[in-house]
């Protein structure tokens, strides 16, 4: 049995906190430069190299890539042979979500109800995804997600005779709808089975994976494929205002459901797509 501290866990998510918010990750950095050659509008390529700009001024000056930073979503794996000492581990990843918003001076966004609206003031609590695993490690995903494009996200409770023709047509649909405001180029995280809540979870969680891969799954990599093809044909293009270039990537996972279900959710995501690791 390994023990962890859980304040090695709140100074982590401090460090990744900032991170996310300053620095572009390099397989988002490959994709703006593929994007910038393969941009066939002249205004998507002024577009592309303003956000190049951007982000290259902001990891320089440290200043955040996007006014929106976020509502902090964590993904943590934690081996079955760690034995967590010194606390809580949820009050100390909300603890390094506080110090990262409070000592990066980032924009605190979240409120403590969704109703009253009263700001917590500290950019917490956290949205906390929890997955036991093996071994004797802590896996940490950390994933800011701005509410403009998070506004657009859409989920399908499609019958199963809609089937795949149905899948692409809910995706195409989401990302229509959402046009210029979700500030693509977007990356498209697609979940697809399990349940109502499960399929969502599937659709964030697959935007913290790497631009440019593709899933093991055959018709899954297809389906990336084609769907990217026609996304990006649709002509939204960057910042909205035409191109070749409307999303980076479609990102897709999957679990089984239902026989009488077939939950398709769509999660989208900016050209930032701010996400970071770390492993404990």
């Amino acid at each position: 049995m390994r023990e962890i501290s859980v304040k090695t866990i709140t100074e982590a998510i401090k460090e990744m906190c900032i991170e996310a918010n300053h620095f572009l990750s390099a397989d988002m950095k490959c994709a703006f430069d593929k994007a910038i050659k393969s941009e066939k509008s002249e205004l998507g390529c002024q577009i592309l190299s303003q956000l190049t700009d951007n982000y290259n001024i902001s990891e320089k000056d440290m200043i955040p890539i996007c006014q929106d930073t976020g509502m902090a979503v964590v993904f943590i794996k934690i081996g079955q042979e760690v034995h967590l000492t010194d606390g809580s581990l949820e009050d100390a990843i909300n603890e390094g979500v506080r110090l990262g918003y409070t000592e990066g001076y980032l924009r605190k966004s979240v409120v403590s109800d969704p109703i009253i609206r009263k700001n917590t003031g500290d950019n917490t609590p956290a949205v906390i995804h929890y997955e036991p695993v093996s071994g004797d490690k802590v896996e940490i995903t950390l994933a800011p997600k701005g509410f403009g494009s998070e506004n657009m996200s859409r989920v399908f409770m499609l019958k199963p005779a809609d089937g795949i023709e149905g899948v692409k047509n809910a995706v195409l649909t989401a990302v229509k709808d959402a046009g210029p405001n979700a500030c693509p180029p977007m990356v498209v995280g697609v979940g697809i089975g399990g349940t109502f809540e499960k399929c969502a979870i599937l659709s964030k969680k697959a935007l913290t994976r790497e631009v440019g891969e593709h899933s093991d799954i055959e018709w899954v990599r297809e389906l990336e494929e084609e769907l990217l093809e026609r996304i990006n044909k649709t002509g939204i293009g960057p910042g909205g205002l035409g191109g070749t270039v409307t999303a980076f990537a479609v990102n897709v996972l999957t679990y089984p459901t239902h026989i009488a279900g077939l939950p398709v959710a769509v999660n989208i995501c900016c050209h930032v797509n701010r996400h970071v690791s770390r492993t404990i």
